[in-house]
């Protein structure tokens, strides 16, 4: 029983803190994009493009550490109702963009991307994530999106 109050407590401030870094986030300053008289030249955004990962993707050892971390959390999911659940999904998740340095702001905005890429690297865990958090995706039970 003590477990489950700390799960529930670790849920209830994780998902607090995601909610509160978020909001400060979107609060921030806009970046206007450059102006469409732009002349920078085409093909050197073609070469970068193609040695780096486009905005708002990630890397295949970022997402291979996301399904461990997730799927040690699964049995957990599994024996607190969803609710709760969800609390550590965002936990989860959030403490990986985190210490991978991805932009919380941005992963709010595009929280499939996560869905995606967890189907793509570790299906059978994304699968037993969204049984136990009985959700149709992960995206739908990401907190202040």
């Amino acid at each position: 029983m003590m477990g489950n109050r700390r799960t529930f407590a670790a849920a209830t401030v994780g998902g607090a803190v995601l909610v509160t870094v978020l909001s400060g986030c979107a609060g921030g300053t806009t970046v206007s994009p450059a102006s469409s008289g732009s002349t920078a030249p085409t093909t050197s955004a073609a070469a970068n493009s193609a040695t780096t990962a486009a905005p708002g993707t990630f890397t295949d050892a970022q997402v291979q550490q996301l399904c461990s971390d997730m799927e040690a959390e699964l049995q957990n999911w599994r024996t607190v109702t969803p609710t709760l659940g969800k609390g550590g999904l965002n936990i989860v998740v959030g403490s990986w963009a985190t210490a991978n340095g991805i932009n919380l702001l941005d992963l709010a905005q595009h929280r499939d991307r996560v869905d995606t890429a967890m189907a793509a690297s570790c299906p059978q865990v994304r699968d037993g994530a969204l049984y136990a958090l009985e959700i149709p995706d992960l995206a739908s039970g990401m907190v202040g999106f």
